[in-house]
């Protein structure tokens, strides 16, 4: 018997499709995790020490999202006897995000819809931005590019653009490179899409330096965390228009669960993004969709199983590099 709690707010039907997609031999729980447990898997996004602790029998956390905070990845390396897996069942549509975000930057949707609602035909005339940049032929500079980073990359060949995928690692691919590289590929980058994982050597990993080195028709995409773009040197140099525009979806304070609840404001930043009409703006939607759940719990089912059968869980993370 393989016993399972979920420590993750899951509703009642998703609930009943994850029990009736598992083989027989799996007991699912839900709820607070007790002082004293005795499960094998912990699925949660941010266990405590208590919980690892707790559970004598516990061989694995799940986290039930693409990426890892920092303050998961930080606890599970006094837990090495513990497994660490994600489940990334959202590539497509944040890679589709992303894209969506960096069209809509580079053509600057937003402003122009404003004032095309109000009759206008143009932008406000105060606006000394340029009504668009053209991506093709120019260079998609993907920061992290894996399995994400290549949808992304492939949906930018599609747009006629050139192709540099940064990551830890790189193959032999000639379009790979490493992050040490990065000096040399910004000032030639028509788009800069970030999309790799948040860890401790990614934080704050594009700061005024990288952004400052960005020509001054880029555009900059972040769908990954807020915390690899430094919050102020971002806003300010998009308030100096010190490139084109930017798309974000990850953002520096988040609201609480009553605050989500209650569908209370919360500003995503120390600084008033809201006011510049070169930043399109998204609340972290994008791995959301009306197929999300049922992708996350056909994902999660898969999981289980696969342990429930003594096979090994796919999506393992290696806490001491974060991914």
């Amino acid at each position: 018997m393989l016993k399972v709690h979920l420590n993750h707010e899951t509703g009642p039907e998703h609930l009943a499709d994850l029990q009736s997609r598992l083989d027989p031999g799996i007991r699912l729980s839900t709820g607070e995790c007790r002082s004293t447990a005795d499960f094998d898997i912990l699925v949660s996004g941010e266990p405590t020490a208590g919980e690892l602790e707790g559970s004598p029998r516990l061989r694995a956390v799940i986290v039930p999202w693409v990426g890892v905070p920092l303050a998961t990845l930080d606890l599970m390396r006094e837990f090495p006897q513990i497994a660490l897996h994600n489940l990334p069942y959202n590539i497509g549509p944040t890679a589709e995000m992303a894209v969506a975000l960096l069209l809509a930057a580079a053509k600057r949707i937003v402003p122009y819809d404003q004032r095309f609602r109000q009759g206008y035909w143009s932008e406000e005339p105060s606006s000394n931005a340029p009504g668009s940049v053209m991506l093709d032929g120019g260079l998609a500079l993907i920061l992290g590019y894996g399995r994400i980073g290549r949808r992304i990359a492939a949906a930018c060949r599609g747009l006629g653009m050139r192709v540099a995928g940064v990551r830890r690692s790189p193959g032999p691919a000639a379009e790979e490179y490493a992050i040490a590289d990065l000096p040399g590929l910004l000032p030639h980058a028509a788009a800069l899409v970030v999309c790799l994982p948040h860890t401790h050597e990614t934080d704050g990993l594009i700061g005024w330096r990288e952004l400052e080195l960005l020509p001054a028709n880029a555009v900059l995409v972040n769908v990954a965390r807020g915390g690899i773009v430094e919050e102020a040197a971002l806003y300010r140099t998009l308030k100096a228009r010190r490139i084109y525009a930017a798309g974000i979806d990850v953002w520096y304070r988040y609201p609480s669960a009553t605050e989500r609840k209650q569908g209370l404001p919360h500003p995503p930043s120390a600084f008033p993004f809201h006011e510049l009409d070169n930043a399109v703006m998204s609340p972290h939607r994008a791995g959301w969709s009306k197929e999300k759940e049922p992708a996350r719990i056909g994902e999660l089912a898969n999981m289980l199983n696969a342990a429930a059968r003594g096979e090994p869980m796919p999506y393992r993370v290696d806490p001491q590099r974060g991914y």
